[in-house]
């Protein structure tokens, strides 16, 4: 068993089935009382003051609060309505992958990883809830990079080539930010551990498995190489393992029906 397997043995109860889908239904629930109340967002960001202070419901609120980022309008409504069709469409694949237990304690790692970085830097990151999004994209990505988006309706874009791209500007951010780095690595340390490290360890073992067979290749066709071989008819002892081989008077191989007789001495 797994350690996985037993860890859902005895924690089973964590397991979170649809997490991903209901996380995303409460990004879309804020966005809608953001268009009647636009300050909410400041009622549920992360505050460490107001946090340590007796508001602890922010610990949650805040994955939530940056949800009218894109504007209430109608180009606001279709980013919201594609993310939320992508999240189910995650949600299901990363499930059906490693089952409900392990993809429930990879989204609780990532959120643990955010509030812990939210704590320790000078200042919240605004709309670091969507890192959940970005890091449950790159575990997608990653166990199915040949899965097909249309992007803009028409051209077919595989998933991994989004997902190089949206690592790529994370990079660019954290390079012209430096306390952008260690908040990355600790907002994606799920991904990391659950795809990025396993990933790499798979890879590696590919890499090695291909290194091996070259070898055993090599190895093969060198020991099927004939060592005897008559110079006259070309017979090896690969295609007439009963022959027999000599070397002539003259250094040159040949097989018994072919080697020269030997000069007679004149008698004395």
């Amino acid at each position: 068993m797994t350690s996985f397997g037993r860890l859902e043995t005895r924690y089973g109860w964590l397991s979170f089935p649809g997490f991903l889908r209901y996380y995303a239904m409460m990004h879309a629930l804020v966005y809608v009382l953001q268009a009647f109340r636009p300050d909410i967002g400041a009622l549920l960001e992360f505050d460490r003051n107001r946090i340590l202070s007796g508001e602890v419901w922010r610990l949650a609120t805040f994955l939530f609060s940056s949800s009218g980022t894109a504007g209430v309008g109608m180009l606001g409504i279709l980013i919201l309505f594609f993310m939320v069709m992508i999240a189910f469409l995650m949600n299901d694949a990363l499930e059906a992958a490693w089952g409900v237990f392990k993809t429930s304690l990879f989204h609780y790692c990532g959120i643990l990883g955010l509030i812990i970085a939210n704590f320790l830097f000078p200042k919240a990151m605004e709309g670091s809830g969507f890192l959940v999004y970005a890091t449950s994209f790159l575990a997608f990505a990653t166990i199915h990079p040949r899965h097909e988006f249309l992007m803009f309706l028409i051209l077919p874009v595989q998933v991994r080539f989004l997902a190089m791209l949206q690592a790529g500007i994370m990079l660019l951010s954290a390079f012209s930010n430096w306390l952008l780095l260690p908040f990355y690595l600790l907002g994606c340390a799920n991904y990391i551990l659950w795809a990025g490290i396993p990933a790499l360890r798979g890879t590696a073992r590919v890499i090695e498995s291909t290194q091996r067979r070259r070898r055993y290749e090599s190895n093969k066709d060198s020991h099927d190489q004939a060592f005897h071989s008559c110079v006259l008819c070309d017979r090896t002892e690969l295609t007439d393992p009963g022959l027999e081989f000599r070397v002539g008077a003259d250094g040159r191989e040949y097989c018994s029906d072919h080697l020269p007789e030997p000069p007679t001495r004149p008698a004395p």
